[in-house]
């Protein structure tokens, strides 16, 4: 009596209906787990895959792995909608409504992209370089798709939106990889600027100093109690800050064992008679 009522049941137009959405239901949410799984591996193995060719540039890696990613996820929700029993053209189209109107409520954001896409189009800066943007200073982290990510030498993190980068004056220190070094100090005015001269000259002989263009040494104002003077090379950009560093703590002992006094800042007065 029981195998009969069971037969019955199964024969019912209704049964094969929910068994029909059902199974739909399923292979929906079974599409829309592997394919936003398959969309994260996607991404991942963009990345390595991109790492990995010496000749592209580290700032294409991270918007192509979220391009790749953000693709396989519409993808996969369409395709899951059509195994809710949705007709896909229909979702097309309000996707394509939804899309129109969600691009005029989200223009900054939607300005963003574009300007991240023209950032790697026109490359005014690489992943590591030193910039000045937006009022603040750091490394390029990493140019996303939305915000650049730069780390500034205190170690504080920064994010800033692509349009706002876009939009602002970028100053790259690291886009020539050689630079200019200017050393500065005051020197007494009872110094001989000629001994000063070959005493500036021979601190340039580093090997880190570039022979072209030659080291200069000008003398730049007369000021209250010293008379400024300059030492100008240039070196790469990578032995720049260490060149510095150096430069500036062996001058003191150099100018001590020439004789060259480096003057406080000195005020005579004069009593009236």
């Amino acid at each position: 009596m029981d195998n009969v009522l069971l037969s019955q049941v199964f024969s019912q137009p209704e049964f094969s209906i929910f068994i029909s959405y059902f199974s739909g239901f399923l292979a929906g949410i079974g599409t829309l787990i592997i394919g936003f799984w398959l969309s994260s591996k996607a991404e991942r193995t963009i990345k390595l895959m991109l790492s990995r060719i010496p000749r592209l540039s580290p700032m294409l890696i991270p918007i192509s792995g979220s391009v790749t990613r953000y693709a396989g996820m519409t993808i996969t929700l369409v395709v899951s909608l059509g195994q809710f029993g949705i007709q896909t053209t229909s979702i097309i189209a309000v996707l394509g409504a939804a899309g129109l109107a969600i691009g005029l409520a989200l223009q900054g954001t939607l300005s963003n992209v574009a300007a991240g896409v023209m950032l790697l189009i026109l490359r005014p800066f690489e992943t590591g370089d030193w910039v000045e943007v937006a009022g603040s200073s750091g490394m390029v982290k990493e140019v996303g798709l939305f915000t650049t990510k730069i780390d500034t030498f205190d170690n504080i993190f920064i994010s800033i939106p692509n349009s706002t980068i876009w939009s602002s004056t970028i100053t790259n220190h690291s886009k020539h990889k050689k630079r200019r070094l200017d050393i500065e100090i005051g020197v007494s005015y009872s110094s001989d600027l000629d001994v000063v001269e070959n005493v500036m000259l021979k601190l340039a002989e580093d090997p880190r100093v570039h022979a072209d263009p030659n080291p200069q040494f000008h003398v730049l104002s007369y000021e209250d109690s010293a008379i400024q003077v300059r030492l100008r090379i240039y070196v790469d950009y990578a032995d720049m800050f260490s060149l510095n560093w150096d430069l500036n703590k062996r001058i003191k002992k150099i100018f001590e064992d020439n004789n060259i006094e480096i003057p406080f800042a000195q005020l005579v007065l004069h009593k009236a008679p």
